[in-house]
């Protein structure tokens, strides 16, 4: 049985595999980018419940991804050490492990969401200054851009100033509430399925493909794939 909002449970899944207990405690308590990725879960036979989805086979399947090869190794060594992961309220088998293939990049790529993006800003509501979820559009799309590009210098301690620019034509958009936990509350956040069109420098468009775009990667928003 997979909820219908299972990022939380995903996040502790990586969390708890990875072998190095040092740079999970390090990554799970830092307030600032922690340049991990997760796809939505692919349940390939199921059948769709109140609650959630049923595998009708007992399998799912999903993406972590990483600019940061020490974490990938790091991962792949805690799930070969131990080959159960506690899902909600199972006890589940990991069945294969297996490392995607690097595309190349040679400044343009058309792209998929395999997790929504999720971009957001600060309004005055009320008389209060709150967070508000984006939708795509031209701020939607210029933060994104401004993001990457920090997310970049940070993960690099660099101060590029390459060209970036993502954008979509806006054919297949899909907006997706996300419901995830943190202190124990619920926040819910909207987040956009889409095609999009990358352009720019190699590196950045190789860091976007690990890294994700948006924000809240590491909960599992912003993971993409060619097309």
């Amino acid at each position: 049985m997979v909820p219908f909002n299972y990022n939380h449970i995903l996040s502790s899944i990586i969390y708890d595999k990875i072998s190095d207990l040092d740079l999970a405690s390090k990554l799970h308590d830092s307030n600032n980018f922690k340049f991990f990725n997760f796809s939505q879960i692919s349940v390939r036979k199921r059948k769709f419940v109140k609650n959630g989805i049923i595998s009708r086979n007992g399998e799912f399947s999903f993406i972590i991804s990483s600019p940061n090869d020490y974490l990938i190794r790091s991962l792949v060594d805690g799930y070969l050490s131990d080959r159960k992961v506690r899902f909600h309220n199972d006890i589940l088998n990991v069945k294969d492990i297996e490392l995607l293939p690097m595309p190349s990049f040679d400044g343009e790529f058309s792209a998929r969401t395999l997790s929504p993006i999720l971009v957001r800003t600060k309004k005055m509501v009320d008389g209060d200054l709150k967070v508000w979820d984006l939708a795509p559009g031209d701020v939607f799309f210029n933060k994104l851009n401004l993001n990457l590009i920090k997310k970049f210098n940070s993960f690099y301690n660099s101060n590029s100033s390459a060209d970036f620019n993502v954008y979509s034509e806006m054919k297949n958009v899909k907006r997706k509430r996300i419901t995830v936990f943190k202190d124990g509350n619920r926040i819910f956040n909207r987040g956009y399925m889409m095609d999009l069109i990358l352009e720019g420098d190699a590196d950045l468009l190789k860091f976007a493909y690990d890294c994700g775009l948006g924000e809240k990667n590491s909960m599992g928003f912003g993971l993409i794939d060619l097309v």
